[in-house]
């Protein structure tokens, strides 16, 4: 249901699989990434780029990483859609969840 890269610097990268964020895929999302916590990754970028449909389930699922990773590292989210970016400001999720444009930009952020 993902796909994650650990780059260089210990960043995680997570991508879903799909194009859409829903209940019939977010508890897998959440099960694998939370897998990657587990085996210590805590400083995690949501690569959202090829997601044009995110519902609350899904969006439970990434507050559910950022809840898990706690105090011991930041989750960060990029490549929102229109659509995306929209959820995320009805939600108010873009006040929990620092927001990029693509990874590269948001490992350089946590790695600042």
């Amino acid at each position: 249901m993902i796909h994650s890269q650990v780059q260089s610097n210990g960043i995680c990268v997570i991508r879903p699989e799909g194009d859409r964020l829903t209940a019939l895929g977010a508890n897998a999302f959440r099960q694998e990434a939370s897998q990657l916590i587990d085996d210590g990754s805590n400083r995690i970028i949501i690569d959202l780029s090829q997601v044009r449909f995110v519902d609350s389930s899904g969006l439970g699922a990434i507050v559910g990483l950022l809840k898990k990773v706690g105090n011991r590292g930041e989750v960060v989210v990029c490549g929102l859609s229109d659509a995306v970016r929209q959820m995320f400001r009805v939600t108010r999720m873009e006040r929990v969840f620092q927001i990029f444009p693509d990874p590269a930009a948001a490992s350089a952020a946590l790695d600042g």
